[in-house]
């Protein structure tokens, strides 16, 4: 169990990678031309029940010396999220996203209660129950049922808790002068983004810019076989300063609407 800010986030990275080895393809191609690749901010995703809220998921980071820094609302994905900042600027930004479950059909909602109320009593106060992975059995045949409604619960109920994706903070990249010739590397290396809404999501006008890869499918294990089915991505942002002369750091909801699309299998 990590127990601590740094082993944790050493953990998620490592998990992260392992089931996103593109990512780590990715990293090693900015490194190899000398670039330091530092993480803007890591992507979770819950639901909005009791036991695995934003608010609970978000303590342990909390606790870690992490402050609230803003709230998004994605009416037509029905989630809620809520990004937190840490004042030493090297840690990523957490930004936690939970699924509206009130807005979703009753078959829904049950699913979903029937998943955590599998989550053994007290696990989700862990400090790295953000990085568990899958703390319930599903079936095959309710992942597609979810995945007609939600594919965010789809993911969340295939996944568990762990990261969805991190970012690269692209302002701390030397050797790209922005955010489309980042993107025109990155698909000279053979790697597909997401081209929902544009492959640049934001303009500086907004103080960011973002685009990502697709996710990767992996073979994921369910109680009933095994199923091909899309992971993790990984982000890119460039951060404009506001008129005060400081980095914006918050996030732009129109934007990360689209970025949630990268674990759409219809991409």
């Amino acid at each position: 169990m990590a127990q601590n800010l740094e082993s944790l986030l050493d953990k998620m990275w490592k998990d992260y990678v392992a089931i996103n080895p593109l990512a780590q393809k990715v990293y090693n191609l900015f490194t190899t031309r000398g670039d330091i690749v530092l993480n803007d901010h890591i992507a979770l995703r819950t639901f909005n029940h009791p036991r695995v809220s934003v608010d609970v998921i978000a303590k342990p980071f909390l606790d870690a010396g992490y402050i609230y820094g803003g709230d998004y609302h994605f009416t037509e994905k029905k989630l809620y999220a809520k990004h937190y900042e840490h004042p030493d600027r090297t840690k990523p930004k957490i930004f936690i996203s939970e699924l509206r479950l009130e807005l979703l059909s009753k078959e829904l909602q049950d699913t979903v209660a029937s998943l955590i109320a599998q989550i053994p009593q007290g696990q989700e106060k862990q400090f790295d129950f953000s990085s568990i992975g899958r703390p319930w059995k599903v079936s095959q045949e309710t992942y597609h049922k979810l995945m007609k409604e939600s594919d965010y619960a789809a993911w969340v109920a295939a996944f568990g808790y762990r990261p969805n994706h991190f970012t690269v903070f692209i302002n701390a990249l030397k050797s790209f002068k922005d955010i489309t010739e980042l993107n025109s590397f990155l698909k000279s290396e053979g790697v597909q983004l997401n081209s929902s809404g544009g492959e640049i999501k934001g303009t500086p006008e907004v103080f960011l810019e973002q685009s990502s890869t697709l996710a990767n499918n992996i073979e994921v294990e369910f109680s009933d076989g095994k199923l091909k089915v899309p992971a993790c991505y990984y982000e890119f942002a460039k951060r404009y300063a506001l008129p005060s002369g400081e980095l914006y750091q918050g996030f732009v909801a129109a934007s990360a609407d689209k970025i949630f699309e990268s674990t759409s299998k219809g991409q």
